[in-house]
């Protein structure tokens, strides 16, 4: 198969993946709920401190990074799996075509990756406007940096998703889902709790070692410093962020560090995902 017919199984694949994903109603509920959230964050950034009325960029951007740190991993990972596991007769019917199974996942991940992140794109559009009409565009940097991390943060975890789904048949996408989870809850909440609890029985240094690793191991660990460090500098930094930024020396540095990571992240579970579609008995 040439170079070529490669690019155009993609594209052909991507396109019909997007038009599916756009009209499923898990997107479309998605894309609402996601907007509702992010309009929520924006209204209710003054509440607490007794105030009202609109927040400006800079405050909202710090606030909506939690919410897609929780939301957009489990929406990734989840509508992933249900969309890259084949169905019942389906995988036989598709790679039974004289086409790269690979070419086939990139297409179908990317065309998901297009819908998702439209879906997205709603809800910060939509939070934009209202602040922009209202605050004005102080902060808006920031603000354009949770968007990117947003981003990144729905391919990562489509490619963890495709990871999954890639030798999962029509029987196994139970237990395809039940992974998915696992991964989310390991990843969001359970990586954290587990590096502290160990660097805590560790001495100083090899702790801050310890934290180093896990805050670039952990691609949500890493995104949220990226964002955190475009929005608020190191303020509101955990102790895992910190020690990554003492050992960088700059946060232009740490940029670079984050960046590698991600970027092992982007390539790897996709890379090995069609590695193990094109051998896999389908």
């Amino acid at each position: 198969m040439t170079r070529l017919s490669f690019r155009r199984t993609v594209a052909l694949c991507a396109r019909q993946e997007l038009m599916l994903a756009l009209r499923s109603r898990w997107t479309q509920i998605f894309a609402v709920v996601f907007a509702a959230l992010a309009l929520g964050v924006a209204f209710s950034g003054y509440i607490l401190s007794g105030g009202r009325g609109v927040q400006d960029f800079a405050r909202t951007a710090a606030s909506l990074v939690q919410l897609v740190l929780l939301l957009v991993p489990l929406t990734a990972l989840l509508l992933g799996v249900l969309s890259l596991t084949p169905g019942p007769g389906a995988a036989e019917l598709l790679y039974s075509q004289p086409v790269a199974r690979p070419a086939v996942l990139v297409g179908r991940t990317a065309g998901l990756l297009l819908a998702l992140v439209a879906a997205e794109f709603i809800g910060f559009g939509a939070s934009g406007l209202v602040i922009y009409a209202n605050a004005g565009p102080e902060g808006l940097t920031g603000f354009f940096a949770v968007v990117a991390a947003s981003v990144v943060l729905t391919a990562v975890c489509l490619g963890l998703a495709a990871l999954i789904s890639s030798d999962a048949g029509s029987h196994r996408r139970a237990r395809a889902l039940a992974f998915a989870l696992v991964a989310w809850v390991v990843l969001v909440l359970a990586f954290d709790l587990a590096a502290l609890g160990l660097a805590s029985m560790l001495r100083s240094g090899t702790a801050s070692r310890l934290l180093i690793v896990a805050s670039l191991a952990n691609p949500i660990d890493a995104i949220q410093t990226g964002a955190l460090l475009a929005i608020e500098g190191t303020a509101a930094f955990g102790p895992a962020s910190l020690a990554l930024i003492r050992f960088s020396g700059s946060g232009a540095r740490t940029g670079v560090l984050i960046g590698l990571s991600l970027a092992v992240w982007l390539v790897v579970p996709l890379v090995v995902a069609s590695w193990r579609l094109a051998r896999a008995d389908i």
